[in-house]
């Protein structure tokens, strides 16, 4: 990757995807609990965090109009964080971001929070507070997440908290994901079995069970969090491929057909070739509440030149933006279908 003076990227992704997702786990009880133990990262000051770590990355305030992220997530991430640099890039500028991500459960909020603090299953190994010291010293715009299994309000308000401790007008994010095969309680031996019917019905229980964790974090939060929805915009995908076909797409779900361009390439539900540009749309279409089809210019994506083709690249910004502009938690609105969002008008 070419370096970019206005991109910082901390990655440790893990290889080891599958085995680091799983679905049922134990948590340290102390979650239920006000506060930290007060050796947590989090309670010191900018200066000692800086101290832990040496550096911070840091952005001079945009003029450009982009907005400066600070993130976590998993492999369900990666995508939506990887494409979403070319995507900004072809909309005219550089997105500042600051990620500290890894596979998996590694990946989650909780965790991360417990290993930045040096807390719960990390007590006795030194913190690595590579977002809070960032955070703490430096501007930020917007926080972006990744949810996991059996996810709670209080994996998020910890974050929420510190972060606008420092930079009071700060956003949230939480991508709601997709529909996984496991929510079907059974294998499927082939793709006729997931319908339309099915898939609307797996999007139907995403979306209320991230619907309520948003929903609870407003509570406190007004106007502060939102969900950048990914899943409702592979649903559409899905549902168009099952009526007409997308171009170049051979199938749904590569653990049950076979192929390889599909919309899903393993059991877990890790996007197959070319979706990870519709994921980075969305993060773009939530983030900046404007329709990527509204970028004039051609997006430099890496991979395969051939595919996906420029008519399902077309395809893919579209449902980017009907996803984000009907999502009723997304934030963002466009009631006059001009593609850019009401509140930016």
């Amino acid at each position: 990757m070419p370096k970019v003076l206005t991109f910082a990227f901390s990655l440790t992704l893990s290889l080891s995807l599958l085995g680091a997702a799983p679905r049922f786990f134990k948590v340290h009880p102390d979650w239920d609990k006000e506060g930290f133990p007060k050796h947590a990262a989090c309670y010191q000051s900018p200066e000692e965090l800086k101290k832990m770590v040496g550096s911070i990355k840091s952005f001079p305030k945009p003029t450009n109009g982009a907005i400066r992220v600070v993130g976590t997530g998993h492999s369900f991430m990666m995508p939506g964080y990887r494409t979403l640099m070319p995507i900004t890039r072809a909309a005219g500028f550089e997105q500042p971001i600051h990620l500290h991500t890894s596979g998996g459960i590694t990946g989650s909020t909780r965790y991360k929070w417990e290993q930045e603090n040096g807390i719960y299953q990390f007590e006795g190994r030194k913190p690595r507070p590579i977002l809070l010291a960032s955070i703490a010293n430096a501007q930020w715009d917007a926080m972006t997440w990744g949810p996991y299994f059996h996810d709670k309000p209080q994996y998020y308000t910890c974050w929420i908290d510190f972060c606008l401790k420092y930079n009071p007008q700060m956003k949230f994010y939480l991508s709601d994901a997709w529909p996984q095969l496991h929510q079907l309680g059974f294998q499927p031996k082939t793709e006729e079995e997931i319908t339309e019917e099915v898939m609307l019905r797996m999007g139907n229980e995403k979306r209320k069970i991230y619907s309520k964790l948003i929903h609870s974090l407003r509570k406190d939060y007004p106007d502060k969090v939102f969900i950048m929805p990914t899943s409702d915009a592979m649903v559409l995908a899905a549902l168009h491929q099952i009526r007409e076909g997308l171009p170049g797409v051979e199938g749904l779900h590569k653990a049950v057909g076979g192929k390889t361009r599909s919309l899903w390439k393993d059991p877990l539900g890790h996007l197959g070739p070319g979706f990870d540009r519709l994921e980075g749309y969305v993060f773009y279409a939530t983030l900046y509440g404007r329709s990527p089809v509204l970028i004039e210019k051609q997006v430099s994506f890496r991979g395969d030149p051939e595919f996906p083709s420029q008519d399902l690249d077309e395809i893919f910004r579209k449902i980017a933006w009907e996803a984000v502009a009907n999502h009723p938690l997304s934030g963002v609105k466009d009631e006059n279908n001009d593609g850019v969002a009401d509140a930016l008008q």
